[in-house]
């Protein structure tokens, strides 16, 4: 029998470039703080975590950069489209984020931001560290390579 889809999660934003530009060390996910016009504006589809960041200051977790497209029908109660935003994760978590951060060359990389079943918006966030060129043309070529592995077995099969 087929699984029926939630109709309560949905993909909002992807950073597609995250797994070309970083090495993906290890990823969890983060809650995150929102005012009710960012909420209204996301279920619109409206948002884009390509440029962003997540940063570890004064003992919390901060998504800086993210953009929510603004909500029209909020009018003067509306929100800052690229503020700060609080994210949520247990104080083990946060320490581990730290700790991996300190390290040389590691920073946090928002991978995707999804509603989750049960409505509540999500960020999965990744600790990467930064690929030279050379691993992103390694990256290139297996990809490459797939593609034409894939096509070769479609027009044996």
């Amino acid at each position: 029998m087929a699984k029926k889809s939630d109709p309560n999660s949905k993909l909002i934003a992807e950073n597609r470039q995250a797994r070309y530009h970083y090495a993906i060390q290890s990823d969890l996910e983060a809650g995150i703080v929102l005012t009710g016009s960012e909420v209204k504006s996301l279920r619109r589809g409206g948002a884009n975590i390509a440029e962003s960041y997540a940063s570890v200051e004064n003992g919390e977790l901060w998504l800086i950069n993210g953009y929510i497209a603004a909500y029209k029908e909020a009018g003067v109660f509306g929100h800052e489209e690229r503020r700060r935003r609080k994210l949520l994760v247990s104080k083990r978590q946060l320490s581990d984020l730290w700790n991996a951060v300190r390290r040389e060359g590691m920073t946090i990389v928002p991978l995707k931001m999804y509603f989750n079943d049960r409505g509540r918006v999500k960020l999965a966030i990744g600790v990467a560290k930064g690929k030279k060129l050379a691993d992103k043309r390694e990256t290139e070529a297996k990809r490459d390579w797939n593609r034409q592995k894939q096509r070769l077995l479609k027009q044996q099969g």
